[in-house]
């Protein structure tokens, strides 16, 4: 565990990471995540990945000065809670923000995709993970999302591309880029733009999120009319792959919380359908909505509570 004392522009670090046991994990995770997300790290003595990604979690938890907080549990010692949340590999994080789990992943990330995580989560609970002072180029790049949204291409392109003459490391710039691309139809070119962009800023939340909606709209130029594969469902509700079908091409259409809700009632169904197909493309969807957006977290708390129901 890190040293505890003083950060340099923060909160003292043991206040931001707490090794966290069965007796406490309510106070200090499900109450505490009410003011402040808690990213809680399920590890053991015996897990070698373990090893590397705890002190990786807890540089980038420390690097956000306090906007996210961190729990340490060891399921040998914390046997009831891990089998409550029915941890099953090591190492397992889950994020919870407003005492729901609203993110997680198992195994070990380099540091990059770590701190991508932390990002997510700031990000899903309102905040943000640091200020670069670039204030002129943030107007800039709200002004590209409602062009945009609106339809106008065109000045959408000139005015992403033009923060990117600016930043060439400047994610969102060229996430936006690629996602004017999507709109337009040329997915090949999206995928190119997000291709050419820096190494270091290849998985950032931003460039994720892009390259989750080209997946997206890959999968939605084979999905079928969407009153046929309504009919299907009707007549068989146990048709799974109708149902994936139908939450694709709601999605194609649009409708993105039907498309969740489908999704939501296959896994309910079967959720080791197919690989776990609806668990994977839920995650594909949650990661190209914005991290505040209603039916992400949503979605999220749906899914979790079916998860650890």
């Amino acid at each position: 565990m890190l040293e505890l004392g003083k950060t340099a522009n923060g909160p003292a670090a043991g206040d931001l990471v707490r090794d966290v046991n069965d007796a406490d994990f309510m106070a200090e995770v499900i109450e505490a995540s009410q003011k402040v997300p808690v990213i809680v790290d399920f590890w053991a003595a015996w897990c070698g990945p373990c090893k590397t990604l705890g002190p990786a979690l807890e540089a980038a938890v420390t690097r956000a000065g306090g906007k996210v907080r961190m729990a340490k549990v060891d399921v040998d010692r914390n046997q009831a809670i891990a089998g409550q949340l029915r941890i099953q590999s090591l190492p397992t994080v889950y994020a919870f923000w407003q005492g729901q789990p609203i993110d997680g992943f198992q195994g070990a990330l380099p540091q990059s995709e770590v701190d991508a995580f932390v990002n997510r989560v700031i990000e899903a609970a309102g905040g943000a993970a640091g200020d670069d002072g670039e204030g002129g180029l943030d107007a800039a790049l709200d002004a590209a999302d409602e062009m945009l949204e609106t339809g106008a291409l065109t000045d959408a392109m000139q005015t992403f591309a033009a923060v990117v003459q600016e930043d060439g490391k400047n994610a969102r710039a060229f996430a936006g880029m690629a996602q004017v691309q999507v709109a337009a139809g040329d997915l090949d070119q999206a995928e190119a733009i997000l291709n050419g962009a820096p190494a270091e800023i290849a998985s950032t939340p931003e460039i994720e999120a892009a390259h989750a909606k080209i997946a997206l709209a890959r999968q939605a130029q084979d999905a079928g009319p969407v009153d046929d594969l309504r009919a299907a469902i009707e007549a068989d509700p146990d048709n799974h792959q109708a149902r994936f079908d139908l939450a694709t091409a709601l999605y194609a259409g649009g409708q993105v919380q039907e498309a969740v809700d489908e999704l939501l009632e296959l896994f309910r169904r079967d959720r080791e359908w197919n690989d776990g197909a609806a668990k994977a493309q839920l995650f594909t969807i949650f990661e190209a909505l914005k991290p505040n957006d209603p039916i992400l977290i949503a979605g999220r708390r749906k899914l979790s509570s079916m998860i650890f129901a």
